[in-house]
């Protein structure tokens, strides 16, 4: 994973209030827009990936933990690939770039967090969904 996969924002407070932003991130190639909520901090939503399809996220509220593996070969990854391991939060408008060829296990560290998705596919537009047990790589 060679691009850069943080794009770091930032957050601005006054008397009126606070405002997160990223004047960085180019949105550009983003053609569909989710959120997660996972239902509570134990549950962990992972293996799911895309071999074409790139993804970003930000915490809109809360905070996650991300980890991400580069597949080798998506019919049989290795169970010994390394796992990086990214967390989010709603301080500021941090995204994390997930790129082409990779797989999320998304786990929310605070109870009522929710996770912004962007993806530069619509639904139904490819089919690129690839799915692990959440055991089959070493951890």
């Amino acid at each position: 994973m060679t691009d850069k996969m943080i794009h770091q924002g930032d957050k601005y407070e006054d008397q009126r209030g606070i405002i997160t932003y990223n004047n960085e991130f180019d949105t550009q190639n983003v053609k569909r827009i989710y959120t997660i909520e996972n239902h509570n901090t134990s549950f962990i939503r992972g293996w799911q990936g895309h071999k074409i399809e790139q993804r970003w996220f930000a915490a809109m509220k809360g905070k996650f933990e991300i980890s991400v593996i580069q597949v080798d070969d998506f019919d049989k990854p290795s169970k010994t690939l390394p796992i990086q391991k990214f967390m989010l939060d709603d301080q500021s408008l941090t995204y994390l770039h997930v790129p082409a060829g990779c797989i999320t296990a998304i786990q929310a560290e605070e109870e009522n967090s929710k996770l912004l998705v962007l993806a530069d596919y619509k639904l139904g537009e490819i089919h690129d969904e690839y799915r692990f047990e959440l055991d089959y790589f070493e951890m």
